[in-house]
């Protein structure tokens, strides 16, 4: 199943996609826009051509599993993302993804605007691949 991951953020928002074999986690790109309804509208054009079929949305819980107000917003967002595209959506556990994103890239040097860009997509590809090894 193609499963497709949103890292949704107030600025940009990232997007990871898995093969069709749950094994493969890839980033597909960064949105930079900040009104919901144009991401979710971008996010739409994106379905058909990679073939999704589920999707899962990072929730940012707090350290003590609570929900704060970025994850009321998360989970807002899932909704009206399935209403828009009719496909599953599911929040998943993003807790601490951002902060394994920027050790990631600082690892292999990436640095300044360039980090900037594709943060928020390798975020994305860490939510899936958390999602998947769950499934496993």
């Amino acid at each position: 199943m193609v499963i497709l991951s949103v890292d949704y953020g107030d600025a940009r928002t990232g997007l990871a996609v898995c093969d069709r074999l749950e094994m493969l986690a890839s980033p597909v790109g960064v949105i930079a826009e900040t009104y919901a309804p144009k991401v979710i509208s971008k996010i739409c054009e994106q379905i058909a051509p990679l073939g999704v079929q589920r999707i899962v949305v990072g929730l940012p819980r707090n350290m003590d599993g609570s929900f704060g107000e970025r994850a009321q917003k998360c989970q807002a967002f899932a909704a009206q993302l399935q209403a828009a595209t009719g496909i599953e959506t599911v929040t998943w556990d993003e807790r601490l993804t951002t902060v394994a994103a920027h050790r990631a890239l600082s690892d292999v040097n990436v640095r300044g605007k360039k980090r900037k860009a594709v943060v928020d997509a390798v975020s994305a590809v860490m939510i899936l691949e958390d999602y998947l090894k769950s499934k496993h």
